[in-house]
C-alpha cells in the first residue's frame, strides 16, 4: 500500500463549553504550525452553540463535513464536552478522515475522573481516597476527613474545583463542580508536589516522553483556572524528583495510556508525595498552545512544537 501524503489539515477549535476560549488559543496554534510546515490549514470552528464555523462564516454540518473529508488529516483541538470526551473522534472516525488524538473508548474514559480512579486502581496505580456523590450529602456520613477535593467528574481547566476544609463548605462545593460537569468527585487532599508527564505514540509505535514537568503551587492550594492562563504559573523541567520517583511516574503513565486504549498526546498528572506517587487525573486532549504544559514537556528533551505538529500528524496517518 502507498505510503499516504499530508498536504490538507484540518484543525477542528472551539467547543459548546466552557474551554471555548482555550480550545480556539490551542487550534489557533496548531493552525501556525501546520503553515509553518508548509502545509494547508483548514481551521473549523464549533461556535459556544454548537454550530459550525468557517472563515467566512457559519456553515451547515453537511458543508462542515464536506470540508473534514477534503483533507487528508484532522488535528481535533477540542476540549471539554462534546469534544476530548470520544464526540469529536465519533464523528472523525464516520466520515473516515485520520485523525489526531485518542479514539472514542479512550477520550470517554480519561474525561470521566470517577471512571478513570477505578481503572487506575485496578491497574494498582494508586489514588486518592475518594467518593463520587449526585446530591446533598452530609459529611458525617463520608468516610473522609477535611480537606476534601471537590471537581466535576467531567470537568476541565480546573472549573468547579474547590478546596473545603470545613464540612459547612461542603455541600456548596458540590454544587459548583456538578454545575461544571457531571456528578461530583470527593476526594482526600493529597499533599504532594504536582507532577505531570505526556506521552504520544509515534508512527512507529514508540511511547514518546516529554520531559516531566512539576507546577509550583502553594501549600494546601491546587492548580487552579487562574494559573492555568494567566501566565503566572511556575513550571520546573524536569521536574525535581528522584530517579525511582520518575521511574514510578513513567511506568504508570504508559501502563494506563495502554489500557485506556489512548492515541495521540495524553498528559498524566501525579503527586509525589513521601509514601511514593498517586495519579490525580488523565488528560486526553490537554492544553496545546506553543507555552501549554505539554509541548514545554517535548521542547525540554529537543522536540520543539511544529517538530512535535508533524510527528502527531505522522502518527495519525500510519495507524
Amino acid at each position: 500500500m502507498p505510503e499516504r501524503t499530508i498536504q490538507r489539515v484540518a484543525v477542528i477549535g472551539g467547543g459548546a463549553n466552557e474551554e471555548h476560549d482555550v480550545s480556539l488559543a490551542s487550534a489557533a496554534a496548531v493552525v501556525r504550525a501546520v503553515r509553518a510546515l508548509g502545509l494547508t490549514a483548514v481551521p473549523l470552528t464549533i461556535d459556544r452553540r454548537g454550530g459550525w464555523q468557517v472563515d467566512d462564516g457559519p456553515v451547515a454540518a453537511a458543508e462542515a463535513v464536506h470540508r473534514l473529508a477534503s483533507c487528508d488529516v484532522a488535528f481535533p483541538m477540542l476540549h471539554g464536552v462534546d469534544g476530548e470526551d470520544g464526540a469529536a473522534a465519533g464523528l472523525l472516525r464516520l466520515t473516515g478522515v485520520p485523525f489526531v488524538g485518542s479514539p472514542v473508548r479512550a477520550g470517554a474514559l480519561g474525561m470521566d475522573k470517577w471512571v478513570t480512579k477505578l481503572v487506575a486502581e485496578e491497574l494498582g496505580i494508586r489514588t486518592a481516597p475518594g467518593v463520587l456523590v449526585d446530591g446533598r450529602v452530609d459529611a458525617g456520613d463520608l468516610h473522609l476527613e477535611p480537606p476534601f477535593v471537590v471537581k466535576p467528574t467531567t470537568g476541565g481547566s480546573s472549573n468547579g474545583v474547590s478546596v473545603v476544609r470545613e464540612a459547612g463548605q461542603l455541600q456548596a462545593a458540590i454544587e459548583s463542580a456538578r454545575s461544571s460537569g457531571g456528578a461530583a468527585l470527593l476526594e482526600a487532599f493529597v499533599a504532594g508536589r504536582e507532577v505531570d508527564i505526556a506521552l504520544f505514540r509515534d508512527r512507529d509505535g514508540a511511547l514518546r516522553a516529554g520531559s516531566t514537568l512539576e507546577i509550583a503551587v502553594a501549600e494546601g492550594a491546587v492548580f487552579d483556572r487562574e494559573q492555568k492562563y494567566d501566565g503566572s504559573a511556575s513550571f520546573t523541567l524536569p521536574a525535581r524528583i528522584t530517579a525511582e520517583e520518575h521511574d514510578a511516574i513513567d511506568a504508570a503513565a504508559r501502563t494506563l495510556y495502554t489500557a485506556l486504549g489512548c492515541a495521540g498526546i495524553a498528559r498524566f498528572d501525579f503527586f509525589v508525595t513521601a509514601e511514593g506517587v498517586v495519579l490525580n487525573e488523565v488528560n486526553t486532549a490537554p492544553g496545546f498552545t506553543e507555552q501549554s504544559q505539554v509541548p514545554r514537556m517535548y521542547t525540554a528533551v529537543g522536540l520543539d512544537y511544529p517538530r512535535l505538529v508533524a510527528a502527531l500528524l505522522d502518527a495519525a496517518i500510519a495507524a
